[in-house]
């Protein structure tokens, strides 16, 4: 049922209540002297639309509602009740130095390997890997 707003003037009060439309035009007793209040338009207005099956605000200015957060799109590619929006990231962890040089000379291990690897093989052998490296 729809909620109305009336105006009791020997209190000089505002008042709701959730009434029929049949009844909306009505008086309603006021809750503080019991007297007939006679219905008003609303003060406040606030609304919302399902569009896309996520709340809009109405007016409608092009944006969603998630959890109560406006956000510009729907939510894609994250876990239920997340927003890609509203996700923070996570910090990285910065390498130190010493990880830095470690990682360096890894991959550098790891060239020399494959070269060693590559001397050992025929001319025929390494036409055939250099072929599967580039994914022919």
């Amino acid at each position: 049922m729809p909620l109305y707003e009336y105006y009791c003037e020997p209190c000089d009060g505002v008042f709701e209540a959730i009434r029929t439309m049949r009844e909306s035009s009505e008086p309603a007793p006021c809750p503080e002297c019991n007297r007939e209040g006679m219905r008003i338009m609303p003060t406040t207005f606030m609304a919302f639309t399902m569009r896309d099956g996520y709340p809009r605000r109405i007016p409608d200015k092009g944006k969603y509602w998630h959890r109560g957060v406006e956000v510009n799109d729907r939510p894609r590619g994250v876990r239920a009740n997340d927003h890609q929006e509203l996700l923070k990231p996570r910090e990285r962890r910065k390498l130190s130095k010493g990880d830095r040089i470690e990682r360096k000379e890894m991959r550098m291990a790891e060239r020399a390997r494959i070269r060693e690897v590559k001397k050992d093989l025929s001319p025929k052998q390494r036409r055939a890997m250099k072929g599967k490296a580039r994914g022919f």
